[in-house]
């Protein structure tokens, strides 16, 4: 029965996850955070 709490489980991370890149895309704050971050910044 433990798989049944780590499919939940490894489910709402991923919702979670789209969510979060849903909401970052909506704020269109995503493209700079991106851009922050990047490695090869000049």
């Amino acid at each position: 029965m433990w798989y049944f709490t780590w499919i939940l489980g490894v489910g709402v991370a991923l919702a979670f996850g789209l969510v979060s890149a849903l909401w970052f895309e909506a704020r269109g704050d995503f493209a700079e955070i991106v851009a922050e971050n990047r490695i090869d910044k000049p």
